[in-house]
């Protein structure tokens, strides 16, 4: 059982994670500017779908390694923090950039909810970023291997359910804004690359418990 203060601290980390740009907040926002809050919350469901489906992968196999090879422990910590620098990196070179506006016509949800799956299982970065992430916030003294790593992947889809439901509500509303808060876009990069590299630096200091 993860204990209350990992959960904020990952929550917290997981919401600035999810209001990055990428392809699904891309997909998510430039759905809701051209059909609606209704479109965007349909593709957020497949997204999620998406989502969920990658933590119980991700689950299953580093339970597996950590309880077979208590080695990888370390080394999957290590590679994650490496990784999280790189993105930490990333987020501060990225360049903002500008959404879609064009109208398009409604469509049923089953299909929206198809193309948000899609959008989301096609990304292979979601695979890396589960594998570095999750075990950054797993405390081997705390219990259960998987029941610790599936408890954080759930909190990381409600959180960035919660982040990417906030863009889709904004955007649908305040495209204009969207298009022109080239210095709010500055400052989120600023914000989630030094999130990432505070998390880098813990998991330097820290190492498994005996």
């Amino acid at each position: 059982m993860i204990s209350l203060s990992t959960a904020v601290a990952f929550g917290v980390l997981a919401f600035s994670m999810a209001l990055s740009p990428g392809p699904n907040l891309m997909y998510l926002a430039s759905r809701a500017i051209c059909q609606g809050y209704r479109a965007g919350f349909s593709s957020l469901a497949g997204v999620c779908t998406g989502m969920m489906a990658y933590v119980v992968v991700t689950a299953l196999g580093l339970s597996a390694i950590f309880d077979t090879v208590p080695l990888a422990y370390d080394v999957v910590r290590t590679l994650g923090a490496l990784y999280l620098v790189w993105l930490a990196i990333k987020a501060f070179r990225t360049p903002s950039r500008q959404l879609a506006t064009s109208e398009v016509a409604p469509e049923p949800f089953a299909v929206l909810f198809r193309r948000g799956l899609f959008t989301c299982i096609l990304n292979p970065k979601l695979v890396l970023m589960y594998g570095a992430l999750l075990p950054q916030f797993v405390q081997v003294e705390q219990g259960n291997v998987l029941c610790q790593t599936v408890q954080l992947g759930l909190l990381q889809v409600i959180a960035a359910a919660c982040a990417h439901s906030c863009v889709i509500l904004g955007a649908s509303r305040v495209a204009a804004i969207f298009r022109k808060a080239s210095n709010f876009a500055q400052l989120q990069r600023y914000i989630l690359g030094f999130s990432l590299l505070a998390v880098a630096a813990k998991l330097g200091l820290e190492r498994r418990p005996a």
